[in-house]
């Protein structure tokens, strides 16, 4: 019988000790949740860092906790922003407290097999726009999930409907929600802190490190002006910390995430489970395909892929023979070098058997700027990108892969390199 006053400790490599109340660890024990200890973070990662073997199980508790820290250190400094402009007593922090570790724990298990690899195997919604894994995690949350939720005895407290914590990953507009939203899904939220840290530590590099205490305690409620609700930002003192954010996603992205062979072996993936799933796509989140969704994991398509299911794609993930890059363009293109990539393309002719593209904005400027308040006045608010030559200067990247087989490299160099000899960007 399930104790509401026990808690729990669960060791993590990264942050040491994650409590957890018997609400949630009953939570986390639903057959929903534990299938994300059988879905990789990484994908096929591990072919390249073969420590990248680490399971979105473990991440869910870590933004989990990451987002603790960041709400308790937001209710420590900005108290007075949140009782005036967004109503709180101490009664209403603490049910929000455990709204956001709810949403920050389950904000991913709505996740496909192999995680983001197969995601464009996801559905058209019907409006030419796919489904998301956060709109299965909303569905999974509202119904698999929603008895552990809403019956446990220490909900008593709270009166938390499922819906309530599908809103603040999805779509509700409560002001509350709307403020707490950036730390699950923002430009400085818990669930890119935590994967930095963890994937940096399981794939044996160092590109995803940043100080994650100091950030935390420059953390702010900022008030809002001209009818806008309050924002986060970050007091002056956590500039470099924020850059550093940003600058380790741009390293883990650029050196890990879009490592030419993790990219052949996503592609891969995504070729094999084409022919592996029904009609070429995943179920619905919705009705009873959901259910079907959730029998999808990594176990299973491992499982139908040692049988020989998933054709020669399949059969290049199972050898390890994968496609080899023969020619990417740098990471900001100009004019030149979508003209070399153009030729190459048309040179390589039927050599060429795939053309993946390695896309991110590192930060957006503008309205979704992090904020920063002055030392001295408070009112003084200025976007960190004004503070950081480093962030207004860091262009987005927009890469294209092109891949040949294994067997055609020495032929396909040979095109690239008389291709590039008489078309060289200036």
């Amino acid at each position: 019988m399930a104790d509401p006053h026990r808690h729990y400790e669960i060791r993590c490599p990264i942050h040491g000790f994650i409590s957890l109340n018997d609400w949630e660890w009953e939570v986390i024990s639903q057959p929903a949740f534990q299938r994300l200890r059988k879905i990789r973070q990484l994908a096929w990662t591990d072919y390249v860092y073969p420590g990248a073997m680490h399971t979105r199980f473990e991440h869910s508790l870590g933004v989990m906790h990451t987002v603790t820290l960041l709400y308790d250190a937001i209710r420590k400094s900005s108290e007075n922003v949140l009782t005036s402009e967004l109503a709180y007593n101490d009664a209403g922090l603490e049910r929000d407290r455990q709204l956001v570790r709810f949403a920050a724990l389950l904000h991913d298990v709505g996740h496909a097999p192999f995680s983001h690899a197969s995601e464009d195997l996801m559905p058209d919604q019907g409006n030419g726009k796919r489904y998301a894994h956060e709109d299965y995690s909303v569905a999974v949350i509202r119904t698999a999930l929603r008895e552990a939720i809403e019956q446990h005895p220490l909900n008593a407290n709270y009166g938390f409907r499922a819906e309530d914590i599908a809103a603040l990953i999805g779509s509700g507009n409560a002001k509350q929600s709307v403020f707490w939203r950036d730390l699950i899904s923002g430009q400085m939220d818990a669930d890119r802190m935590d994967y930095l840290l963890r994937d940096t530590y399981h794939a044996g590099v160092q590109y995803g490190r940043f100080d994650l205490h100091r950030l935390i305690s420059t953390i702010t409620a900022i008030r809002g002006t001209e009818g806008h609700l309050p924002s986060l930002g970050i007091v002056e003192g956590g500039v470099h910390a924020a850059e550093a954010l940003v600058l380790a996603r741009y390293f883990m992205f650029t050196q890990v995430y879009f490592h030419k062979t993790r990219v052949a072996y996503d592609m891969h993936l995504r070729r094999a489970m084409k022919e592996l799933l029904p009609d070429g796509h995943f179920p619905r989140p919705i009705n009873g395909e959901l259910t079907r969704f959730l029998s999808w994991d990594d176990w299973k398509v491992l499982g139908l892929l040692s049988e020989g299911g998933g054709g020669e794609h399949g059969l290049r993930i199972a050898t390890r023979n994968h496609y080899r890059r023969i020619f990417h363009t740098p990471e900001v293109s100009v004019e030149k070098d979508l003209e070399q990539l153009q030729v190459v393309r048309e040179k390589l002719g039927e050599l060429l058997v795939a053309e993946e593209s390695a896309s991110k904005s590192w930060y957006k400027t503008g309205i979704p700027d992090i904020p920063v308040v002055n030392d001295i006045d408070e009112k003084t608010v200025r976007p960190l990108s004004v503070h950081s030559n480093v962030l207004k200067n860091l262009k987005a990247s927009n890469q294209v892969f092109l891949y040949v087989k294994p067997e055609d490299v020495t032929k396909a160099r040979k095109i690239v390199r008389e291709v590039m000899e008489h078309v060289r960007p200036t």
